[in-house]
């Protein structure tokens, strides 16, 4: 059986709770990226952000992400997770159908655009980290690789989808867009409301505090986590600051309508499925330690691509960008220097987090240590 059908074939174990999750995620994910994207594109298609304040828009996005994502991985630790992806999937819809109310009514503002995001993202946060810890409950072992592909791929497509799905609606009225992201949070929690979480024991409580230090400091410590944590956390820094220029570069630039804006931003999700689709391929070819240096590399290729859209201003460049890739600081620069300096700022990031991982002992592993202890 090749790697591709393997993908899509039945799963062994639990198959009513995977079939459950993975519909649930692809709504949930599909309901991000619309609302993400959406709210955007009506900034500064309808609004008439700046970049600036678009870049303050995308941090109240980002800020829940930065404040409040170990609290969240404390609360799915103690708690149901069920029960906090649905909690989740509500205080977004709620949110989402606070905007369509205010859309309907012409009362929608920036401030207001972006209140309504930062508790949307909130939700957003209590979701993904609550949903990966599902999947080892409801899955063997061997069946783990299986089964997270499956969910890569209905991410991948959500990200494929969504934007473009979001320019198209909000061309037709900002409502419209948010009330359809609505709509699949208000789906994601009616799949939860029927998946059967297996009972599980719940670890000694610690004070929360004291939980958190011992995790900083055993990544600090860690010669492979350090790394990949630092890689990670610049990683998501450039990608903030090139997503929080973008949609004022397309408009100003590029000039793209709302539905060739969602088209160039899907183009990210199209790259995620590709990646989907030819990680088995190369995790045969490929020692660990080139896999994982791959993506690194190919976001600061993306973020080379963006940058080149300031000589040769073409959607193709940055639908490429977006493809490859597979927030207070944006808007900050963008209220001095302007979007060049943003696509500048965010390429160094994309050259520094490159470095960070090929510097690191990670990038020469031939594959997965057995014990994490080994390596602290």
């Amino acid at each position: 059986m090749s790697a591709r059908s393997e993908i899509f074939a039945a799963p062994a174990v639990a198959p009513h709770g995977i079939a459950r999750l993975i519909f649930c995620n692809l709504a949930a994910q599909s309901a991000e990226q619309i609302a993400v994207a959406a709210a955007a594109i009506v900034a500064v298609a309808d609004l008439g952000a700046a970049p600036g304040q678009a870049g303050w828009l995308q941090t109240a996005q980002t800020l829940p992400f930065l404040l409040l994502t170990i609290p969240a991985g404390l609360a799915a630790d103690r708690a149901s997770r069920t029960r906090l992806m649905v909690g989740a999937e509500a205080l977004r819809a709620v949110c989402l159908l606070g905007l369509v109310t205010l859309a309907a009514r012409g009362s929608l503002t920036l401030p207001l655009l972006g209140l309504f995001g930062f508790l949307a993202a909130t939700g957003t946060l209590a979701y993904s980290v609550a949903a990966p810890s599902l999947v080892p409950a409801l899955a063997r072992r061997e069946h783990l690789a299986r089964v997270n592909t499956r969910l890569e791929l209905a991410r991948s497509a959500a990200f494929a989808a969504g934007p473009a799905l979001a320019g198209f609606l909000v061309a037709r009225g900002a409502g419209l867009a948010f009330g359809a992201a609505a709509l699949l949070s208000i789906t994601g929690m009616v799949l939860l409301a029927g998946l059967r979480e297996p009972p599980r024991t719940i670890p000694a409580r610690r004070p929360a505090m004291a939980e958190l230090g011992a995790g900083i400091v055993f990544i600090a410590r860690h010669k492979l986590l350090r790394p990949v944590a630092l890689t990670a956390v610049v990683f998501n820094l450039s990608f903030f600051v090139m997503q929080a220029i973008y949609v004022p570069h397309a408009v100003s630039d590029l000039d793209l309508s709302s539905a060739g804006i969602g088209a160039s931003m899907a183009s990210y999700g199209a790259g995620m499925l590709a990646g989907a689709l030819l990680a088995p391929a190369l995790a045969r070819r490929l020692r660990f330690g080139p896999q994982v240096a791959i993506g690194p590399l190919v976001g600061f290729a993306a973020s080379l691509a963006m940058l080149a859209t300031l000589a040769w201003p073409t959607p193709l460049l940055a639908a490429l960008s977006f493809f490859l890739i597979g927030a207070a600081a944006a808007a900050l620069i963008a209220s001095g220097p302007g979007i060049g300096a943003c696509l500048f700022v965010a390429t160094t990031g994309f050259a520094i987090q490159a470095a960070i991982l090929l510097a690191s002992p990670i990038a020469r592993l031939s594959a997965l240590p057995d014990a994490v202890s080994d390596w602290t």
